[in-house]
């Protein structure tokens, strides 16, 4: 799959100013070519807003925040692209940020330049020029688990994080957090919401030794290599890493690996390539994880409860957005079915203990 066909004129709304652009770019980033910009969009994605920028062969990604209100230290720019400064270095799967700028009369945001990772990303599914099987699947599997070890046994302090988030009470902090941010954005009562928030308050388990964590590691967040499909040249969407609880990570990773057997309507929520045959359950991946690491996956089932509940309520803060007219995507207008269906699924893994 090209540049082009990983993306999408840009969309009515999401435009960027691109004289001012222009000139911000060619005054502050070192090398930047001459010649005319052109600016594409990922369509993927709900959170913050992401562009291709392109000057002759030059290439580079551009992040800001998503339009409309949002959440309180949601969508920091500047703090994604410190974290991405500091760990790029060590784990060169992470893009090199190029430039930060807080001004907001360049663009009406800020906004962070990063590397531009060359290669596919997969969604619901594969491009087409990809030769999928059931060898390549189970090689993309091991290689999403082994990243996914790598970041939580990346030495953080020797990266300069030390003081980069406050490991101690993390999950604790994180519950409430997210209990709050639920209250905040449901437009309708669910039945099992309040019966989540007290079960989710009344079952915080042992605190973890604290890891780099990526807090929105999924399938497509990766970029794959074109030349060889299963081998991961980059990881992506930084933007909620924190120091914190690497089962919390793993939870709420695999709050997104939906699988064939899952209820259709589950599997809707988000289509993944992760729901075709060939590839691993959430099990296989969680016993993976567990060999690769040597961490005891015995409260799993609550992280995984966590992570259902907390992509249910980042659908409904995007839904509720929606519905004020702070968001214009179509694609939104379904995101409270999505999260009731995840909510309801929240706590069916609660009742049956399993992933």
């Amino acid at each position: 799959m090209t540049d082009e066909e990983e993306t999408i004129p840009v969309r009515p709304g999401d435009e960027l100013q691109i004289e001012s652009l222009l000139a911000y770019l060619r005054q502050h980033l070192s090398g930047f070519p001459n010649g005319e910009l052109r600016v594409r969009q990922y369509p993927t994605g709900a959170s913050n807003l992401t562009y291709l920028l392109e000057v002759g062969s030059w290439q580079a990604v551009l992040r800001r925040p998503p339009r409309g209100p949002i959440p309180p230290k949601a969508h920091d720019m500047r703090r994604e692209s410190m974290l991405l400064e500091h760990i790029a270095p060590l784990f060169p799967l992470a893009p090199k940020p190029y430039l930060f700028c807080d001004d907001e009369t360049v663009i009406g945001a800020p906004f962070y330049v990063m590397e531009h990772k060359r290669g596919f990303t997969v969604d619901d599914a594969f491009p087409p020029d990809v030769e999928v099987s059931e060898a390549l699947c189970e090689a993309m599997c091991q290689a999403f688990v082994e990243s996914f070890v790598a970041i939580h046994t990346l030495d953080y302090t020797a990266a300069g994080l030390e003081h980069f988030g406050h490991p101690h009470g993390f999950v604790q902090r994180q519950v409430q957090s997210w209990i709050e941010r639920y209250q905040r954005s449901k437009v309708e009562e669910h039945p099992y919401g309040e019966r989540l928030c007290r079960w989710l308050s009344d079952h915080i388990p042992a605190q973890q030794p604290a890891a780099l964590i990526h807090n929105d590691y999924k399938v497509n967040n990766i970029v794959w290599d074109h030349n060889q499909p299963s081998k991961i040249v980059g990881i992506l969407d930084w933007e909620m890493a924190t120091i914190g609880d690497p089962l919390f990570d793993l939870g709420v990773s695999l709050s997104y690996w939906f699988e064939q057997g899952d209820p259709p309507e589950l599997q809707a929520v988000q289509p993944t390539v992760t729901s075709l045959p060939m590839f691993w359950s959430r099990r296989q991946i969680a016993q993976a994880y567990a060999v690769r690491s040597g961490r005891d996956l015995s409260d799993l089932p609550f992280y995984l409860t966590f992570g259902y509940f907390r992509l249910a309520v980042v659908l409904l803060q995007i839904y509720a957005r929606y519905l004020a007219g702070g968001a214009s995507d179509d694609r939104f207008a379904a995101f409270g079915t999505r999260a009731r269906v995840l909510l309801n699924h929240a706590w069916e893994t609660i009742q049956h203990a399993q992933l």
